[in-house]
């Protein structure tokens, strides 16, 4: 297996179409799974790796391999008890990453109590913006500006402590510009280009889709 996350994406509706697709485009390795052999049968043309299976069995997720996989996304709201036994099973067999769709806020505060490492509102996030915040791994999406540029919180990576922003030039090197600099809870605007970067800082950027895949 390569050194890449891999992703498994449970439910293929809509949401879980648009999440798996994404991450596919993107050179992700991606497992579909869902229960409806007609949706399967028209998602293995776009998607390399699809299985019809039901995956509130544990012997399913075994079968398939799960804990072998670094993220999984359940799509599936519209069954409250399936995307709750799929969290369970996920998370117990060591799945790091578990996120979940939800319906409503009882069911995320169900979803959370089980073991979803993140829960998601689908009218509040796309299943494509989803897909592209979990590639950006060590990134928090923000705000979306347009369909390539978006709103970043970024850690400051090890090889940047010490030095400054004059330093690093990171809008010549990366195409990156750092609007803002979080310090604990507070976000400076009047950002210092003399002042040296340390870990526990966080910069607040706005990068584009090509910058991403080259910070990574």
């Amino acid at each position: 297996m390569s050194n890449k996350r891999t992703y498994a994406v449970f439910g293929l509706s809509s949401y879980g179409w648009a999440v798996a697709k994404e991450l596919v485009r993107s050179g992700a390795e991606v497992l579909a799974v869902d229960s409806d052999e007609e949706l399967i049968n028209i998602a293995i043309k776009e998607i390399p790796y699809c299985k019809c299976a039901d995956v509130t069995e544990m012997e399913v997720i075994k079968q398939l391999g799960i804990e072998n996989i670094d993220v999984v996304i359940i799509a599936m709201a519209n069954n409250l008890e399936a995307s709750v036994m799929a969290t369970m099973l996920c998370k117990e067999v060591g799945v790091k990453t578990v996120i979940a769709k939800c319906s409503d806020e009882m069911h995320r505060k169900i979803l959370k109590k089980v073991g979803a490492d993140r829960v998601v509102f689908p009218e509040k996030e796309s299943g494509v913006r989803l897909a592209k915040n979990i590639l950006s791994a060590g990134f928090v999406d923000i705000m979306e500006l347009s369909e390539d540029v978006s709103v970043l919180e970024m850690d400051v990576k090890p090889e940047w402590e010490g030095k400054t922003l004059k330093e690093l030039n990171l809008r010549k090197k990366y195409e990156l510009n750092v609007v803002a600099i979080r310090k604990k809870q507070d976000i400076y605007i009047s950002i210092d280009p003399e002042e040296s970067l340390d870990a526990t800082m966080k910069l607040i950027v706005i990068a584009n889709a090509e910058t991403l895949k080259k910070l990574k």
